[in-house]
């Protein structure tokens, strides 16, 4: 359906479209709207059958911390302490608490009641306090910069972690048989490329296993904890948080620093926002209550108590606490639930460079969907390349997990204290908090996030740049790349003319079919149609000016999706919205459009698109050195053809040279 509106002229402020992350969201059905919000698929689905899904896709990279943050509290060697039973309560009280405090009262109690229609996620956080027309652009900037800022940081971490937990995983061959030491790394990286070669098949059959492989690493966790706990029950006396504060009067200086490695036990916590919008916030609170926090806490608590005996077994703290008998079956369960999470992890940066392409933050690459029931389920050949090489890298450049560990959560750690900033002025702006209410719900968090972020600053030097320098590259990519798109845009504006004068002073012959011109700018005429007219001196029967938008919304319903505005006779105007988890499919959009006078036959149509040729030049507007980057990212940008789903053997292309 559409609407008689009269479309004009819109300009679109340069930072208000990059939202939502996904920072590491496995590549999901589409959800569109209809849904319910908070009830992930609706009632149709069980909240059980939900949460049992979720394990496997929320819970992944957070069910497998216990391989190695235990250990690396001890054993990093910025920090090493002393296995005793002071430290081991210590650690045990903060792992309990960083899991109650970040995920249970941050994310689950206050973070994801702040939900986009739904989705959830540090950009879709953004989206619900972005400023509305009137309101600065600094603050807008700041805003977006912020979430382009963490965003671009979970491209480190899903580098990072299939490289952490594989290695991981795979390190506990070497406490099946020592024969194995010489096999940890040449295993890990054929899983690791094994993995990212399956990727082009999609997601859809394996995700099937999933959730029923989770429950069983998740089960295993609490009977292996458990049956250590039994033994030394007083281990559970750390939920005292009186131990946590002895430990830091025990060692002070080492016991801050090993926050950083403690941090590890909560860094899937973000995955939970992240991923609301495919399961709903109730079958997460159950799958985390009713799972996964007893036994990771049991878990976490059966190593404490193993180590008050066996001090010496710090290094391999997990597996050696697995009876000898079933430690060849843990580790290959322990390798299938790494895998498990290290999918989620690259799934989810499929989907947030998709996201981030369709918002015009990166430039157009080539994205295919391996579903047809799903359209979230996509596969981003570039993408996938650029990611196995680097975790490659990662396993030869560092050689076991705790050298990786140093390089892992300095980037998460970031990404939550930007997530909370920004939650701050959901409260306030949002939703009317009075400040003061605002700061006591905000500022104990961000205190514990910036404490976690301190620790995690000395890992900088020792792999942490790794991160960080990732984030920076890409920030840099994705600001240069929307700076650009504008100044491009804002060259090819200076020369254009309204429509209705274009239309009134032709004489152009009209010639039967429809001619679909691809243009921005509403109201005014197409570099294309201009050219059409003034070489070719025809006129389509029905022509189509087609402007395409994402919104801030994450899905748009049917009958708001189009707008048309009759300009001449058989000359329209259509604004096309797709909300930025959607697949700008132009021709199916068109067809559904029913509008008096507009007749539109996809199998008579001609699709007009401009294509501009940019140099750097001398005129202002950036730096030169960014003028070279954005041409370079031009030149490799994928066919807007393909972006917008049109038949390739129905475009004509008008090329135009621009200088920026």
């Amino acid at each position: 359906m559409s609407s008689d509106k009269t479309v004009g002229p819109e300009s679109v402020e340069a930072h208000r479209q990059f939202i939502e992350e996904s920072s590491r969201r496995i590549a999901r059905p589409v959800r569109g709207p209809g849904s319910d919000g908070h009830g992930g698929h609706g009632a149709t689905t069980g909240t059980v059958a939900l949460a049992l899904g979720a394990l496997g896709v929320v819970y992944g990279d957070i069910g497998t911390s216990p391989l190695y943050a235990f250990k690396e509290a001890f054993t990093e060697k910025s920090h090493t302490l002393l296995v005793d039973r002071a430290n081991i309560f210590g650690v045990c009280s903060l792992a309990f608490w960083a899991l109650i405090l970040i995920i249970s009262v941050k994310y689950l109690m206050f973070v994801m009641r702040a939900d986009n229609r739904g989705e959830g996620g540090i950009l879709a956080l953004t989206a619900l306090v972005m400023p509305k027309r009137g309101r600065t652009v600094a603050k807008a900037g700041i805003l977006v910069s912020l979430g382009v800022f963490g965003t671009a940081l979970l491209y480190g971490d899903g580098i990072i972690t299939p490289a952490i937990s594989v290695l991981s995983a795979v390190e506990g061959l070497e406490e099946v048989s020592t024969s194995f030491t010489s096999w940890v790394i040449p295993i890990a990286i054929v899983i690791i490329v094994m993995l990212f070669l399956v990727q082009s098949r999609g997601t859809g059959a394996v995700g099937k296993v999933f959730g029923p492989v989770m429950m069983v690493w998740f089960g295993t966790l609490a009977a292996i904890g458990l049956s250590k706990v039994v033994g030394v029950p007083e281990i559970m006396q750390s939920v005292n948080p009186l131990y946590a504060v002895r430990y830091f009067g025990h060692e002070p200086a080492k016991a801050f620093l090993s926050l950083g490695s403690i941090f590890l036990v909560v860094t899937g916590g973000e995955a939970l926002y992240a991923d609301m919008g495919h399961f709903g916030r109730k079958p997460i609170m159950v799958g985390w209550y009713g799972l996964v926090l007893p036994s990771l806490v049991l878990n976490y608590w059966g190593q404490g108590a193993f180590l008050l005996k066996h001090p010496e077994d710090i290094e391999s703290v997990f597996f050696r606490m697995s009876p000898d008998s079933l430690r060849l079956p843990v580790v290959i369960l322990a390798t299938l639930a790494t895998i498990i999470a290290s999918q989620a992890l690259i799934s989810g940066v499929f989907s947030l460079t998709a996201q981030a392409v369709q918002l015009d933050y990166l430039p157009r690459i080539a994205i295919r969907h391996t579903s047809r029931e799903h359209s979230g389920q996509i596969y981003v050949p570039l993408v996938n390349w650029a990611l196995m090489i680097a975790c490659v890298g990662l396993v030869l450049g560092f050689r076991s997990s705790s050298n990786l560990a140093a390089a892992y959560g300095i980037a998460v750690t970031m990404t939550m204290a930007i997530t909370t900033l920004i939650f701050f002025r959901v409260l306030t702006d949002r939703w009317k908090w009075r400040r003061s209410l605002a700061f006591v719900v905000c500022v104990p968090m961000l205190g514990i996030e910036l404490g976690f972020l301190g620790a995690n600053i000395v890992k900088i030097p020792h792999g942490g740049w790794f991160a960080l320098a990732v984030g920076v590259l890409l920030m840099v990519q994705m600001q240069t790349w929307r700076r650009g798109r504008s100044l491009v845009a804002e060259r090819i504006r200076r020369g254009e003319r309204p429509l209705v004068d274009v239309l009134d002073e032709s004489e152009s012959e009209r010639v039967p079919g429809t001619a679909v011109f691809m243009f921005k700018e509403l109201g005014k005429a197409p570099p294309a149609l201009v050219n059409n007219l003034k070489h070719n001196k025809v006129l389509h029967r029905t022509t189509l000016i087609v402007s395409v938008e994402t919104t801030e919304e994450p899905f748009i319903y049917s009958w708001d999706r189009s707008e048309v505005t009759k300009v001449a006779p058989g000359v329209f105007e259509v604004q096309l919205r797709f909300g930025f988890m959607e697949d700008p499919d132009v021709p199916t959009a068109l067809s559904a459009i029913e509008h008096r006078g507009l007749e539109y036959n996809p199998d008579d149509v001609t699709y007009f698109l401009g294509r501009e040729s940019i140099v750097a030049g001398k005129a202002p507007g950036m730096n030169p050195a960014l003028e070279h980057l954005f041409v370079l990212l031009n030149r490799g940008a994928d066919s807007a053809s393909r972006f917008f789903n049109l038949p390739a053997e129905k475009v004509f292309e008008v090329g135009s040279r621009v200088e920026i």
